[in-house]
């Protein structure tokens, strides 16, 4: 879940970004603002949640591939993309409230939510705070404890500064869509206070109702140790071929995968994510 300068190489990619149908933009009031969202796809509704630094274009291809088989509900979070930024902190608890107020406007009582980066924690937090919106989650770069960082990553964290950003490629970048031009130092202030927010969820992701696909890059921002001990935490890590259904939460790991390019697997992404959300499981050579 690196949020931070490594995210401006997913961000510079976005013109290489195209939907094979035009999705339906519009906007909606969401909890005192005015928040800014895509329609596209057919099918049962999987909300959308991007990344930090991040907008609907900046999530690349993985949307439209999931349009095919999908009625996709992307949005951009406070202060991303067309999304105008308001006077409040940006927390994992506020956004989760957001994604679910964002819902609750539009008309979707429960749904799959595919979250990346911050997106993922979010859509963590959205399923521990509403789980009766929350049918299947999906987290790619995820984790529900600080500990769970690289500590390359916890080292960095610290050192942070608004002025690591100033006058970039990812500032010129957000300005492309951003209601107010002059308002990126302050969206890196809060960022960067989200970074340091404390995380320590395990007693609720102990106790989730619904299923998740953890997807991690073997060189992504939490560790692989991290991404083991959340999949045991919601039953994974069993033995199969015991005469047993399998658990209903996944653990996918891609090879040669930093956390910026986990985004960018598409066919991976999307040979993962159709299966689990379909509840298919590879069948055994014993029939299992």
């Amino acid at each position: 879940m690196l949020r931070t300068t490594v995210l401006a190489g997913v961000l510079l990619m976005t013109a290489a970004a195209h939907a094979q149908t035009e999705p339906t933009g519009a906007y909606v009031d969401v909890n005192g603002m005015q928040m800014y969202y895509e329609v596209s796809g057919e099918g049962d509704p999987l909300v959308v949640l991007h990344g930090a630094y991040m907008n609907i274009p900046s999530m690349g291809e993985i949307i439209p591939r999931l349009a095919e088989t999908h009625k996709i509900y992307a949005i951009e979070f406070q202060g991303h993309g067309r999304t105008e930024d308001i006077d409040r902190p940006i927390t994992y608890p506020n956004l989760a409230d957001d994604a679910a107020a964002f819902m609750d406007a539009v008309g979707i009582e429960k749904a799959d939510v595919f979250g990346y980066s911050m997106g993922a924690a979010a859509g963590l937090q959205l399923a521990i705070r509403h789980p009766e919106k929350v049918d299947q989650l999906i987290g790619a770069s995820i984790a529900y404890d600080v500990t769970g960082w690289q500590p390359a990553f916890r080292e960095f964290i610290p050192t942070m500064s608004a002025e690591m950003f100033a006058g970039g490629p990812m500032e010129a970048e957000w300005q492309k869509l951003a209601p107010n031009k002059d308002g990126f130092i302050d969206l890196v202030e809060k960022l960067i206070a989200l970074e340091k927010e404390p995380m320590a969820w395990e007693n609720d992701v102990r106790a989730l109702q619904a299923p998740v696909l953890i997807i991690a890059g073997d060189a992504d921002v939490s560790t692989l140790e991290h991404s083991v001990s959340m999949f045991r935490l919601l039953g994974g890590g069993v033995m199969g071929d015991m005469g047993q259904p399998l658990p209903a939460s996944r653990l996918a790991i891609l090879p040669a995968t930093s956390h910026t390019a986990v985004i960018n697997q598409v066919d991976l992404l999307y040979g993962f994510i159709e299966p689990y959300l379909q509840g298919k499981t590879p069948a055994g050579f014993m029939g299992q």
